[in-house]
């Protein structure tokens, strides 16, 4: 191991937060983390991160990285707090170039910034404008830009349409992943017929519900009924096609999150028009997934008569098979790597002992693990404000960003250079 990982290594577990002293340093320095060039692309005094692991973070040349940045951490956002949108110029020493600014966003997946797919300079992040949710689209290149009515929550491969939700609705019954900036207008009813899941066009913003929280919560759970519980939408992506996409159906026994025991998931499919709606995964524990095609989902879940892992799920059958038993134990944010034939998946972990944040590659043929590091999580960075990792990779798939807390200067985001362990 070259000085320079050993020295990232001993900042990182003796890094100011949470914990001063790490009694397992040295085994962790010959544990076998892969020896690998990381930096830091952006610094203080802001906090930067991009959060979800599921979106374009880089653009298509690879050069630039988009992410956000706000002054404060540790409480969750009000509705006038205001983040600024920007992107990092790799290629130039990591300046920071300012894009814009979004009033509403959350910690675990930000206003939703992306770049726009099949458009080189067009990103999209959601924001508020006159006490409603929007999204804009701004060209990079020109400074033009343009709003849209309502905000997005996944774009579709061509970068043509949107599927979105309402993120008022989730932030009351999912705080984190919603917006604080607009209260939800129904939040004293349990499943209501005027909000749901709708699809907009990015170029007209014309936008159609393609079906409510009402619908979905009149169909039975395992042959019972769910009149009695508070519902919402979470997690929605399309397919690598656009031919379909999924969404997560969640909900809980009170609508006072502290309250409530949790919440109980189901995982649905459906074409892009709403159409043949399927019940992919009813097991109740659906977590963090990505599409690996167009006809299959990688997820953390517990299939019925099934262990708790990752599972390849056929779409419209829901034939399952596990992966990465021994190798990917605990839940994290999973992506296939681009250009490798979905033969390799990249992922991360909650803290684990003491603390420690895990970042690896798993070759799925050769059923094999390369560890990449170990990151400190301060025990302040928990719950709603937690700091995942969140793992995003370049389209090349050669590089890698993650959000990071572990040198003490609050959350930044770190580049990893991949190249030489897939070459």
């Amino acid at each position: 191991m070259n000085n320079s990982r050993r020295d990232f290594l001993t900042k990182s577990l003796l890094a100011t937060s949470g914990l001063s002293v790490f009694p397992g340093l040295a085994s962790l320095l010959q544990s076998g983390i892969a020896d690998i060039p990381i930096r830091a692309i952006t610094k203080g005094p802001k906090f930067h991160w991009f959060g979800y692991y599921d979106k374009f973070q880089f653009d298509s040349t690879g050069r630039y990285a988009l992410g956000m940045a706000v002054d404060f951490e540790g409480r969750s956002p009000r509705p006038d707090d205001v983040i600024e949108i920007g992107m990092i110029d790799l290629a130039g020493g990591d300046k920071w170039i300012r894009l814009g600014e979004s009033r509403s966003w959350g910690w675990q997946q930000g206003c939703m910034l992306q770049w726009v797919p099949g458009a080189a300079d067009e990103v999209i992040w959601n924001d508020c404008e006159n006490g409603q949710l929007i999204s804009r689209i701004l060209n990079i290149k020109t400074g033009t830009s343009r709003t849209l009515p309502k905000p997005v929550y996944t774009l579709d491969p061509s970068g043509k349409w949107a599927i979105g939700t309402e993120f008022s609705r989730i932030q009351k019954l999912r705080p984190g992943y919603g917006y604080a900036s607009v209260p939800d207008p129904y939040e004293k009813v349990k499943a209501p017929e005027q909000i749901g899941l709708y699809k907009m066009d990015l170029t007209t913003g014309v936008h159609k519900m393609l079906f409510s929280l009402a619908e979905i919560a009149s169909i039975p759970y395992q042959g019972k009924p769910l009149d009695d519980y508070w519902h919402w939408f979470n997690h929605l992506l399309v397919n690598t096609d656009g031919s379909r996409f999924t969404f997560l159906h969640r909900w809980r026994e009170s609508s006072e999150v502290s309250a409530s025991k949790g919440f109980v998931t189901r995982m649905f499919t459906a074409n892009s028009d709403g159409k043949d709606l399927y019940e992919i995964d009813p097991s109740g524990f659906t977590s963090h997934f990505v599409w690996r095609d167009p006809n299959h989902i990688c997820a953390f879940t517990k299939p019925a008569d099934y262990e708790t892992g990752f599972y390849v799920i056929e779409d419209k059958t829901g034939r399952v098979e596990q992966i990465g038993r021994t190798k990917m134990p605990t839940n994290g944010h999973q992506t296939y790597l681009p250009n490798r034939q979905n033969e390799w998946l990249l992922n991360d972990s909650y803290p684990l002992e003491n603390r420690l944040q895990h970042l690896y590659l798993y070759h799925i043929p050769g059923d094999r693990r390369i560890d990449l590091g170990k990151f400190l999580s301060g025990t302040s960075y928990s719950g709603e404000w937690r700091c995942d990792l969140h793992p995003r990779t370049n389209r090349k798939g050669d590089k890698v960003v993650i959000d990071s807390t572990h040198e003490g200067k609050g959350r930044q985001m770190y580049l990893i250079d991949i190249s030489g362990l897939l070459s």
